[in-house]
């Protein structure tokens, strides 16, 4: 399974490779059109080749995304720790109950239902 991670990986380095080496033209990017950047007198542009451009744009909408799911799922992390929380308080009732029942037995009926008998 390891080696198809690895040929998979591969064969997307290799179409990437491909994919910026088909598109290493510049490009400009410009914050403002250039009829209002005449008009406040004010333009920032950058060039750069259009496959950096391109990969990017990828990367920043990936992050977006992430960002975007981390906060949606708030809510049910939420819900996770506080049913954890539950689980413990109610683990330790059980353990402490076990433990009072367990005094008012006879000894052997407590081995036997604590279940570690020695051997």
């Amino acid at each position: 399974m390891t080696y198809v991670k690895y040929l998979i990986l591969a064969l997307l380095a290799l179409l990437l490779i491909v994919v910026a080496l088909a598109n290493a033209n510049m490009v400009t990017l410009r914050v403002l059109p250039e009829a209002m950047s005449g008009f406040l007198g004010w333009s920032w542009q950058l060039s750069l080749p259009m496959f950096v451009v391109v990969l990017g744009a990828v990367i920043v909408g990936l992050l977006i995304g992430f960002f975007w799911e981390f906060v949606r799922e708030g809510k049910y992390r939420a819900a996770v720790r506080s049913e954890r929380r539950e689980k413990e308080s109610l683990r330790r009732e059980v353990t402490e109950l076990r433990a009072q029942r367990r005094g008012k037995q006879d000894d052997v009926l407590a081995l036997l239902e604590d279940g570690s008998v020695p051997r």
